[in-house]
């Protein structure tokens, strides 16, 4: 068999596609079926316009929240930890024993530390001087 081994700055859809279908059924076949659930809570404002929240999915028992955000005017009023906790009580509901979450914003990290989350690693520093930090939360 031979192969080819090309640098590319993008790769087309249908290659990396290709790639995420070989990957996704190496995983399966070695951990499981991955049981993804997307889960979402946005903020809205008066008219009904996206301002921030919570993006994530559950799946192999846990929770990873991919994107939280709380607009400049609404932060330090809890409302990244009732959006965890919303995030957080539907993940066990379905039957997910843990959380995790990353983040480059130190704010943020010590935010999450509040909520219960402890950090699992980190890397770094980044060019700006920062470090990415993976947090980890179990439920039971």
């Amino acid at each position: 068999m031979s192969q080819e081994l090309r640098l590319l700055e993008g790769l087309p859809p249908e290659d990396e596609q290709a790639i995420l279908d070989l990957l996704r059924a190496y995983n399966v076949a070695n951990f499981g079926e991955r049981d993804r659930r997307d889960l979402a809570i946005p903020i809205y404002d008066d008219s009904n316009e996206v301002i921030g929240g919570l993006v994530g999915y559950t799946g192999r028992g846990w929770l990873y929240v991919q994107m939280l955000f709380i607009p400049e005017n609404m932060r330090g009023q809890g409302i990244a930890g009732r959006l965890l906790r919303m995030a957080e009580d539907e993940a066990q509901a379905r039957g997910c024993i843990g959380a995790y979450i990353d983040s480059m914003n130190p704010d943020a990290v010590k935010a999450y530390q509040k909520y219960g989350y402890e950090i699992a690693g980190h890397v770094g520093p980044l060019t700006a001087g920062n470090h990415v930090t993976w947090l980890s939360k179990r439920f039971r």
